[in-house]
């Protein structure tokens, strides 16, 4: 019986959805007795009578073909175009592979028009799965796991080390877990060329991998609720690199306001379900908000507040500051309004 040579895979994991493609081709070519060519292709550079002349025609000599084709929604955005890709998905033919690899970012949020092609692909009987990036319990024993397939042997404690250095235990749901795979195994082995002959400890760990801390807002934001200096500024320029400095200082402007709200209400001598109430927060968030909340003074709510207007100020061009100036008034920012005193 010939093993399905159609996959649909998504999720957050680059380095899972790649493995989940390959292993699709070794099973086909383990299958038909002979190698597999890999092409891999993005959707939006690509057509569907590309991939037809690819994966439609059993090899004659040689091996067969695995097709990748890395977000393939630009190739279904009309029901015409589905139609064709899911007639491609029955004309596989034997010695070949078709998958089809959808990535989505923390939010697990995917394009419903590719619905319709992940059920021809079950329909046909092909691998339709899901591909999550290991959260921050799961980490150490994925990178143990990958050390295992490559002959890398790890002390005690350095998948754990190695997995904290990734950013696997930033347990925030909006930071970008789409890499933190490959960079695993990218580490682990560099590691391996260490220590090719002995254990990778956590100490080499320590020394060898740069800590990458993803950018979370949630965990920024919870940062400078908080009165955690340390933390937020360890947040900030990975936080600047990837969201407009607008946004920052909106999200920022928010938090303040109702922190200020709230320890306004509460000095006043309102209880916290009914500050709930009468700002509109569910009981949990104004649990966390009064605990942040007791780390201020109104008066320094007050004073952090109006520092981010002026940061605000210099951000939109009403004094000229380069970005190097500006990043370093966000950082002034934090020390002066933000770290406690």
């Amino acid at each position: 019986m010939s093993v399905p040579a159609v996959g649909f895979f998504w999720g957050d994991d680059v380095f899972g959805l790649e493995r989940a493609a390959q292993l699709l081709g070794q099973r086909v070519a383990e299958d038909a007795g002979g190698p597999i060519e890999r092409w891999q292709v993005a959707g939006d550079e690509t057509t569907l009578d590309r991939i037809a002349e690819r994966v439609a025609t059993a090899p004659l000599f040689g091996g067969g073909t695995l097709a990748v084709v890395l977000e393939p929604a630009p190739l279904a955005r009309s029901k015409h175009d589905r139609e064709r890709l899911i007639a491609v998905i029955g004309q596989v033919a034997p010695g070949n592979a078709l998958a089809l690899v959808e990535t989505v970012d923390a939010s697990g949020r995917r394009s419903t028009a590719m619905d319709p092609v992940r059920d021809a692909v079950r329909d046909t009987g092909g691998e339709v799965r899901e591909v999550r990036a290991p959260r921050e319990g799961e980490m150490a024993a994925w990178i143990e796991a990958r050390a295992a397939e490559r002959g890398v042997r790890l002390a005690r404690g350095a998948a754990r080390a190695l997995a904290e250095r990734v950013g696997a235990f930033v347990r925030e749901g909006d930071i970008d877990r789409r890499r933190m795979g490959v960079l695993a195994v990218t580490e682990l082995e560099k590691l391996a060329l260490y220590r090719p002959d002995g254990e990778v400890t956590a100490d080499d760990v320590a020394a060898l991998v740069p800590e990458a801390v993803p950018a979370s807002l949630w965990a920024f934001t919870d940062a400078i609720g908080r009165r955690r200096a340390g933390p937020a500024a360890t947040q900030l320029m990975a936080i600047l690199d990837s969201t407009p400095e607008p946004v920052v200082v909106a999200i920022l402007h928010r938090r303040l306001r109702e922190l200020i709200e709230l320890a306004d209400r509460l000095e006043a001598g309102e209880p916290l379900p009914a500050v709930a109430r009468a700002m509109k927060l569910k009981p949990y968030r104004a649990e966390r908000l009064a605990e942040q909340a007791n780390a201020w003074t109104v008066a320094e709510l007050q004073a952090a507040l109006e520092g981010l207007l002026a940061l605000d100020a210099r951000i939109k061009g009403v004094e000229g500051s380069s970005e190097r100036q500006r990043r370093l008034a966000w950082s002034l920012w934090i020390e002066d309004a933000v770290a406690p005193r």
